[in-house]
C-alpha cells in the first residue's frame, strides 16, 4: 500500500472533522474557549467623559500659571459632581472620576498647590486634556470578531462590553482508548515484560491545551472482545483515538477488526517518521484515528494531525502548525523517503537536533522544544543552514 503524504493525509484529516455546535457559557468560565460569533457592546466605554489622571477639572481658558481657582467640589470614582465648573472654579477629581459639565482639562495635581478652597497653579499644564471621551475605547455596537480563541484581554474587554454570557463553541469531546497487553497504568506493578502506559496522558495535555475534553478510557487488551468493549465506551464522544494497535503485527487488531467495529477506514500509512503507522476514518459518524504505540510517535503524530484537527472542531482557521525558521547548530544528512519531525532545541535563534531520535525516547521529546521538519528526499544541511521547525 503507498504511504500517504502528509500534506493530503492532514487534510483528510480535517475533512473528518466536524464543526462543533455552539453553547452558552457564563463570562468566568470562557478562558482559552473558542468565540463562535461577534459579540456586540451593549454600552459605551467609558460611559462618560472620564478622567485620566488625579488631579482637577478645569477651564481650559483658566489654565495660567499663577492662576487661583476656587475648589468648589469633588468628583470621585464612582460619584460625580452635580453642578457646573464655571470661570474660576476648579473640582478635586480622581482617576476615573466623571468630567464635570463646564470643564474641559483635567490639571494634574503634581503641577497645582492647594491652600484651604484655593488651587493654584504653579506652571503651564503642557497640552495633554487627560480626560477619554465617551466611547474612547469602543462604543455600542463596536464588535469582538469570531472566531477567536478568547484570552485574558477579550474576556476583561467583553466584561466590559457588558456580554455576561458568551457563545462559544462546544469542546470536541475526545475518548482515548490505549491498547496493549504490555500495558499498566501509573501506580500499578507492571510485570516483568509491562511498561507504564503514557501515551495517553500525553495525548490528553496535548488535545486539552488544544481546546478538547479528553476521556481517559481503561486500557484495552489484544484481544478481540477487550476491543469490542473498548469502543463501546465511546458512546457520546465527539472524536475517538486508539492508541497502538494500528500497525500490522499478529497483535495489531485496529485494522483486521475495523468492518466489525464499523470502522469506515480513510487512510493508513502517512509518509512520515515518526508515525508512520496512523490510521483515519470514521466510527458511526465520529472520527476516529489509530496513533501509533511508541510515545514519541503518537505526539508528534498528535502536533501534526490532531491539533489541527481540534482547530477545525472548534470553528478556527485549521492548517498544519506554523514554522518557523533556524539556523542548524550541526550538519544533518540527507533525508529518506519520508519526512522526518526530529527533536530539537531552539534557543538564541538557534536549532540543534537531539543526538538521539529513536520514537520510544520519553526524555529525548521532554527536552526538546521544537520539531525539525525534513522534507523528502531533502538533501544533506550543514551547521548554519537554514530549517523549518515547529515549536511546541
Amino acid at each position: 500500500m503507498a504511504l500517504t503524504p502528509v500534506s493530503e493525509a492532514l487534510e483528510r484529516v480535517l475533512n473528518l472533522c466536524p464543526v462543533m455546535a455552539t453553547e452558552t457559557v457564563p463570562l468566568a468560565e470562557d478562558a482559552g474557549r473558542v468565540l463562535a460569533e461577534p459579540v456586540a457592546a451593549t454600552r459605551n466605554q467609558p460611559p462618560f467623559r472620564a478622567s485620566a489622571m488625579g488631579g482637577y477639572a478645569v477651564r481650559a481658558e483658566d489654565l495660567k500659571p499663577g492662576a487661583r481657582l476656587e475648589l468648589v467640589g469633588e468628583s470621585p470614582a464612582g460619584g460625580q459632581f452635580e453642578g457646573t465648573v464655571g470661570a474660576g472654579d476648579a473640582v478635586r477629581i480622581f482617576t476615573g472620576g466623571a468630567v464635570p459639565e463646564g470643564a474641559d482639562r483635567v490639571v494634574i495635581q503634581e503641577n497645582v498647590s492647594r491652600e484651604g478652597n484655593t488651587v493654584l497653579l504653579n506652571e503651564a499644564p503642557g497640552d495633554a486634556l487627560n480626560l477619554r471621551p465617551v466611547g474612547a475605547d469602543f462604543k455600542i455596537g463596536d464588535t469582538l470578531a469570531a472566531p477567536r480563541r478568547l484570552s485574558a484581554a477579550d474576556i476583561a474587554l467583553l466584561a466590559a462590553m457588558n456580554i455576561p454570557d458568551v457563545p462559544v463553541r462546544k469542546k470536541p469531546v475526545v475518548a482515548v482508548i490505549p491498547t496493549g497487553d504490555e500495558l499498566v497504568m501509573p501506580g500499578e506493578q507492571p510485570g516483568p515484560t509491562q511498561i507504564i502506559t503514557s501515551n495517553n496522558f500525553a495525548l490528553k495535555a496535548q488535545l486539552e491545551a488544544q481546546g478538547a475534553e479528553v476521556r481517559l478510557l481503561p486500557i484495552a487488551r489484544d484481544n478481540r472482545p477487550a476491543l469490542r468493549a473498548a469502543f463501546k465506551l465511546t458512546e457520546g464522544a465527539d472524536m475517538v483515538v486508539t492508541l497502538g494497535g494500528a500497525s500490522v503485527g499478529d497483535y495489531d487488531l485496529i485494522g483486521p477488526m475495523a468492518e466489525e467495529l464499523g470502522i469506515s477506514l480513510d487512510f493508513s500509512k502517512i509518509a512520515m517518521r515518526p508515525g508512520k503507522p496512523l490510521i483515519a476514518g470514521h466510527i458511526s459518524g465520529v472520527p476516529m484515528f489509530g496513533l501509533p504505540g511508541n510515545p514519541v510517535s503518537s505526539m508528534v503524530c498528535t502536533h501534526v494531525f490532531l491539533r489541527p484537527a481540534i482547530d477545525k472542531m472548534l470553528g478556527l482557521d485549521a492548517k498544519a502548525l506554523p514554522r518557523q525558521r533556524f539556523a542548524l547548530t550541526e550538519a544533518l544528512p540527507e533525508n529518506g523517503v519520508r519526512a522526518h519531525y526530529m527533536r530539537g532545541r531552539v534557543e538564541n535563534g538557534t536549532c540543534t537536533p537531539a543526538s538521539r531520535q529513536d520514537s520510544a525516547l520519553i526524555t529525548v521529546m521532554a527536552n526538546s522544544n521544537a520539531l525539525i521538519v525534513r522534507a523528502p528526499f531533502v538533501k544533506a544541511a550543514k551547521a548554519g543552514d537554514m530549517v523549518e521547525c515547529i515549536l511546541f
